[in-house]
């Protein structure tokens, strides 16, 4: 089997756990196109190009299969994850080019359909499910060398935004519980593996209902000015229970976690206690705001105002001195007037976040918004405003980033950097790009001869310019997690 993954991290967690169905089913892996039997796009409908790359990816593999020779068996293809929930009919009827089609919560289903399809039928499932989050399935990691690892700990989301069709590709919002999370953590950390995302596409509103003791615990209350369209739910272990547990595994393996919905931190902010409590858990925080607009907020049905927004930043900014922000932003959303776009362009001015996702609006079929709001904005318009924003966006990280200079930043590495082989790349606690040279180091603890660094290894760097994107500098000493906060 060959597997092939589009879209966003979710999309990687969900490559892993299909994979581990697979291998527990005899299927071998390949990196090599032309050695499988087996192809799968592990697939994204966030945006129609998104959609496009997998159609225009179909073609050439539609030749692949007609220069198939007649000696081996057929080469059968599969369409898994958020595409194959939105477009299955379409997919298989299409030039009748796939074989299988296996929505988010189906992959446990793969080794069935791959047989149904061995007969040289169609198979398909994509019934989305109230209750998997695939707890007892360990993900087998296969991202960059071991040193960073993204565990899944709920799955799909209900707050319905009239722009996203995560609820309609990925289903109700259900968590895994926090004993099979531990375990996966606790597996990642005796590999060696030196950070660690928790992913979910709303993570602060985690619930784990699996211990009957928490059952009747009190709903939490939502950020000031904050409202949602579900009636928030008793019960359950939440969110900053689950980040206790998990940073308390090992002192020095980082943590992180996305994506937040910013209703989801209200006033106690035992969450953002935690951020600044714990050496371990990165003072780094996705705050995603999709507009400066509130007119257009509540368009998009976020559930709160620009106010509310920058009240919370500067909540959060008090709560974590020195916290690094990044966000998410929409332009061109129905509707959206000049003005409207330059309250976002102020927006970031104001907020002035380190890094930043920005992408046109893209309307897809099922969401609210089709059925709702006319996509009224021109392509040209949104082209011109995304720049405007990007732009805008580059020169206040540029100024962001530049506030850094001459600080020593410590730096997870993660290998060579991609322009020279002769520098190492790696990341600060804030998730910004460290650029620095390969260099023999004196080891801090002085507990390992000095060296090279390594992946996984923590480095003090001191930075000494920046950009919009990376940080470079010049690397002082290798040293340990807890060293470094203790000496801070």
């Amino acid at each position: 089997v060959y597997l092939e993954t589009y879209g966003c991290q979710m999309n990687v967690s969900d490559t892993e756990i299909a994979w581990a169905i697979l291998q527990k089913n005899g299927y071998a892996r390949t990196k090599e196109l032309d050695e499988a039997d087996v192809i799968l796009l592990v697939t994204c409908s966030v945006r129609e190009k998104a959609e496009q790359a997998i159609w225009n990816r179909l073609q050439h593999l539609r030749a692949l299969k007609a220069r198939r020779p007649q000696a081996r068996a057929p080469l059968r293809i599969g369409i898994l994850g958020c595409m194959a929930e939105r477009l299955k009919e379409e997919i298989l009827h299409r030039e009748k080019l796939v074989d299988v089609v296996a929505g988010p919560d189906a992959y446990r289903d793969l080794p069935r359909l791959l047989a149904v399809a061995e007969s040289g039928q169609q198979a398909a499932n994509v019934l989305l499910s109230l209750d998997e989050t695939y707890a007892d399935i360990l993900p087998v990691q296969t991202s960059a060398g071991g040193t960073t690892a993204f565990v899944s700990i709920m799955r799909g989301c209900d707050n319905m935004c009239s722009y996203c069709i995560v609820p309609f590709t990925r289903g109700r919002e259900r968590s895994r519980p926090i004993a099979s999370i531990l375990q996966e953590v606790r597996m990642l950390s005796d590999q060696g593996v030196k950070e660690v995302t928790l992913l979910g596409q709303n993570v602060n509103s985690f619930r784990d209902l699996s211990e009957v003791q928490f059952q009747s615990v009190a709903a939490p209350g939502l950020s000031r000015g904050f409202s949602t369209v579900y009636k928030a739910k008793p019960g359950g272990l939440r969110f900053s229970h689950l980040l206790d547990q998990v940073s308390r595994i090992d002192p020095e393996m980082r943590i992180r976690f996305t994506s937040p919905h910013p209703k989801d931190f209200p006033d106690e902010a035992s969450v953002l206690q935690l951020i600044q409590e714990r050496h371990n858990i990165c003072k780094q925080l996705h705050l995603p705001a999709q507009s400066g607009s509130t007119r257009v907020l509540e368009a998009m049905r976020r559930g709160y105002t620009r106010e509310a927004y920058l009240e919370l930043v500067h909540h959060v900014r008090d709560s974590i001195p020195g916290v690094i922000l990044s966000s998410d932003f929409i332009t061109g959303f129905c509707g959206e007037t000049e003005e409207d776009h330059q309250q976002t362009v102020s927006l970031l001015r104001e907020v002035r976040y380190n890094v930043g996702f920005l992408f046109a609006y893209s309307m897809r079929q099922k969401m609210r918004a089709h059925h709702r709001l006319q996509d009224d904005v021109p392509a040209d318009v949104k082209k011109r405003r995304l720049e405007q924003l990007i732009a805008t966006f580059r020169e206040e990280a540029a100024r962001a980033n530049a506030a850094l200079v001459g600080q020593a930043q410590l730096v997870l590495v993660e290998g060579p950097s991609k322009r020279s082989a002769s520098e190492l790349c790696g990341r600060n606690d804030g998730n910004i790009k460290v650029i620095f040279p390969d260099a023999e180091l004196e080891d801090a603890a002085e507990c390992r001869a000095p060296g090279r660094a390594q992946p996984g290894d923590y480095v003090m760097v001191k930075v000494t310019s920046a950009s919009s994107q990376t940080l470079r500098g010049v690397p002082l000493c290798r040293t340990t997690l807890s060293r470094a906060a203790a000496s801070h």
